[in-house]
């Protein structure tokens, strides 16, 4: 049976004891997103099907419900990744003294283009996190780097390199770099990440897709994850989903051990 197949035993899932499922069960929370983000939750659907203990209720909604599980929206408009900061903030600020107990927003690799400032983007984003922070001391902020897209291989790459001409991408696979450097020196070993970049780009054997450009090293996600260089098919929806899962729980053992 393949690694990764839809009927292959979630390992990371199955080792979870069933308290921690039961802790997560009973939170409340909020996931702004767009496209990839469904794949995500496609895949934890996949998941909760194997694993019984797994039982997160989860409903698309312009507001957060009093009852458990994962309420998820569609945060602002892609390429205009402001916008869904904005979004995530009201929706979160919306709930008044009902706010979720974890939340969370993630941008998409389309953010990433020609017309984006990344650093900017991530000013504007560690700003409204921490206004939401402030007036929200009770839920926990989980951070979720930019997903990737594929970068382009094979024989291609080589005469493109001889004639000095761009390889397919590279140029936003930098500004993705970027983005995710930044959350990763803000965030990482200070409060929740999912590096979900990381996960994409890292094959089954534990290599990773890589590139440098300009000195700076990006990377890419792994085509064997997706039907499309930039959505997860069902291999890559698991492999996210799984993590993401195991990454929640973890969370929601430390609030209630807090």
């Amino acid at each position: 049976m393949a690694p990764g197949s839809s009927t292959s035993t979630p390992e990371l899932v199955s080792r979870v004891p069933a308290e921690d499922w039961a802790r997560l069960s009973a939170m409340r929370i909020a996931f702004g997103h767009q496209s990839v983000g469904y794949d995500m939750l496609a895949g934890v659907d996949d998941l909760a099907k194997q694993v019984p203990a797994v039982r997160l209720n989860v409903v698309e909604a312009t507001s957060v419900p009093a009852t458990p599980g994962i309420v998820h929206f569609r945060a602002g408009k892609n390429e205009f990744p402001m916008t869904k900061v904005d979004d995530f903030v009201r929706f979160v600020d919306a709930a008044g003294s009902s706010a979720p107990d974890i939340a969370m927003l993630k941008f998409c690799y389309i953010d990433a283009n020609p017309n984006t400032n990344m650093r900017q983007v991530f000013t504007h984003y560690r700003d409204s996190i921490a206004g939401l922070r402030a007036r929200h001391p009770q839920t926990t902020f989980v951070h979720l780097t930019m997903p990737l897209r594929t970068i382009q291989t094979g024989w291609k790459v080589s005469l493109k390199n001889l004639v000095g001409r761009p390889i397919g991408g590279h140029s936003e696979g930098t500004m993705r770099q970027e983005y995710n450097a930044l959350l990763r020196t803000e965030y990482a070993g200070k409060e929740p990440v999912f590096d979900l970049a990381e996960i994409e780009s890292t094959r089954a054997d534990g290599s990773r897709i890589s590139f440098t450009k300009d000195g700076v090293t990006g990377y890419g996600l792994a085509s064997e994850y997706t039907y499309d260089g930039g959505h997860l098919n069902e291999i890559g929806r698991r492999l996210v989903a799984e993590k993401f899962l195991v990454r929640l729980a973890e969370i929601a053992k430390a609030r209630t051990a807090q």
